[in-house]
């Protein structure tokens, strides 16, 4: 059974079709590309699967459950965390502080046990912390932990976003344009972050992304989208041999940057 089936998904914002008919799986330990042109509809899948958009038509099942028209933060309870294209850290916060809020979202205590400060609160924070050091070692984000987020360059912001995703142990991670914004270097620098944490951690991700060199060096699938319907799924090879994709998109991205 794969991780997450998305079946016949349409999603219809009063008379405009923003996604029509869309069906793709990912299995378990996938990294997956969801590419197409701008206003192709990719980020509104992500926001039907987590939650922030309403499908109008079909089915989503994660891990056998089906998740379509739940509300995010019980979509994020299940397992499925995400980042978005604008970068959305605390910024007066420290990258420790950031990191430790993702640990803080899953809960595991109730109210009344956290204001008295019963001793398997105690332990659990102590525990907490413990993992927020580990998630910042292990992502080659120690350097930084007592900085405040908003004063990182734009790149280990971007790493530092994914990072608190990463901390709510999700089994499902979407990344949403995460080299937006990024020079060649940061670009390749991000292209050995990503392979590191899938290695590292062995989660399912889906990614969008338009910087095609991130999407072919990270992704063994990727589903193409263009006009808010599915246009083709295949390997980094077959997208950049197939006519229709490069005739839809690859080629009009080669003739914009001629």
């Amino acid at each position: 059974m794969a991780l997450l089936e998305v079946n016949n998904l349409s999603v219809f914002f009063g008379g405009i079709k923003a996604v029509q008919n869309v069906s793709f799986q990912a299995e378990k330990g996938e990294f997956i590309g969801l590419i197409g042109p701008n206003g192709a509809g990719k980020t509104t899948v992500f926001n039907a699967v987590t939650g922030v958009a309403k499908p109008t038509e079909g089915e989503i099942l994660f891990d056998g459950k089906r998740i379509g028209g739940m509300r995010p933060d019980k979509i994020a309870h299940l397992g499925i965390a995400r980042t978005f294209q604008n970068i959305r850290i605390y910024p007066k916060l420290t990258a420790w502080e950031n990191v430790l809020i993702g640990i803080a979202s899953v809960p595991k205590y109730d109210t009344i046990s956290a204001m008295l400060r019963l001793p398997h609160v105690v332990k659990s924070d102590r525990e907490a912390r413990q993992e927020c050091e580990m998630y910042l070692n292990q992502i080659g984000l120690s350097e930084y932990k007592d900085v405040q987020a908003g004063s990182l360059p734009y790149g280990i912001q971007r790493k530092l976003e994914i990072a608190r995703a990463l901390a709510t142990k999700p089994k499902l991670l979407f990344l949403d344009e995460p080299a937006a914004g990024m020079n060649t270097k940061e670009s390749a620098e991000l292209v050995d972050f990503l392979k590191q944490i899938h290695q590292m951690t062995g989660i399912t991700i889906i990614l969008i992304e338009h910087h095609m060199d991130v999407v072919m060096n990270v992704c063994s699938k990727i589903n193409v989208l263009n006009l808010g319907e599915l246009l083709f799924t295949g390997t980094p090879q077959e997208v950049q041999t197939n006519p229709e994709v490069i005739r839809a998109y690859i080629g009009e991205r080669r003739k914009s940057h001629a």
